[in-house]
């Protein structure tokens, strides 16, 4: 479905970066269907090298826009408005817009844009960077079924997209977006723990990173309630019920249902 579409990158730092090399590395688009483009054109450059042959940096927003069937909009919030406004003319009804800036909204893209350009809002994360991202994505007025079933072919290269409507968007940031923070957060308070009964740091944080990739592979392959799976690991005057009574009575669960929630409070302030 992307192999023969031409998909041009406005904005090659991190999240652009990494589903530009996720698409090239899954073999979904061939990198000389890339068109880049930053402000700093070094690290386009960059990017190019690293995707290879045939990815092609663009000398300016327009040329990296002219002739793309899919535009990716990767820069900073900030920026969306002034660069739809400075491009918005080079668009046409037969490109589709997909921005992953938080916090801007359709609405917004859509009045910058000529009559009826497809756009698509979505809200990928960083594991995008190693082919486990998850992404939520949104269809404004004008994207159809197809525009969005291309959508989600392009951020399933890089990890599992859903479908979601734009008023979840920030929730999708409060847990999603924001989320990996709270795993790195948790897996290093795990090593640490495990540095305080002895192990080494480097055999603690790898035994803590394995533990949480292995139980979240658990959730994804057994579809399986995560209580259930919690309560298999709980054998009566265990271990983990003891492990488990420290983190209920310290409010753990509390305080990550809160952190979500406080997320997703400032993704609203920020749109």
């Amino acid at each position: 479905m992307l192999r023969d579409k031409t998909l041009a990158v406005l904005g090659t730092g991190m999240m652009g970066g990494a589903l530009a090399r996720g698409l090239v590395h899954a073999g979904a688009m061939p990198a000389a269907s890339l068109r880049l483009f930053d402000t700093h054109r070094a690290k386009a450059e960059d990017l190019a090298a690293d995707l290879g042959a045939g990815a092609y940096v663009a000398d300016s927003l327009p040329d990296a826009v002219s002739g793309a069937d899919l535009v990716l909009l990767a820069v900073k919030p900030p920026m969306i408005a002034p660069v739809l406004t400075e491009i918005g003319s080079c668009f046409t009804p037969d490109q589709l817009v997909i921005s992953i800036a938080a916090g801007i909204r359709l609405e917004k893209m859509e009045s910058l844009l000529p009559p009826n350009i497809p756009v698509i809002r979505t809200m990928p994360n960083t594991p995008s960077l190693v082919g486990q991202g998850a992404t939520a994505l949104c269809g404004g007025t004008h994207a159809t079924p197809e525009h969005l079933r291309l959508a989600e072919t392009l951020f399933a290269s890089v990890g599992l997209s859903v479908e979601v409507a734009e008023r979840l968007l920030d929730a999708v940031t409060g847990l999603s977006g924001s989320g990996p923070a709270y795993v790195y957060l948790m897996i290093e308070a795990m090593s640490d723990g495990g540095v305080k009964e002895g192990l080494t740091r480097d055999v603690a944080r790898l035994l803590a990173a394995q533990t949480v990739l292995g139980a979240a592979q658990m959730v994804l392959s057994t579809h399986q309630h995560p209580a259930q799976l919690k309560d298999n690991v709980t054998t009566p005057g265990g271990t983990t019920i003891a492990g488990l009574h420290v983190l209920e009575r310290a409010g753990l669960r509390t305080a990550l249902i809160d952190a979500i929630e406080a997320a997703a409070a400032r993704s609203r302030e920020l749109s």
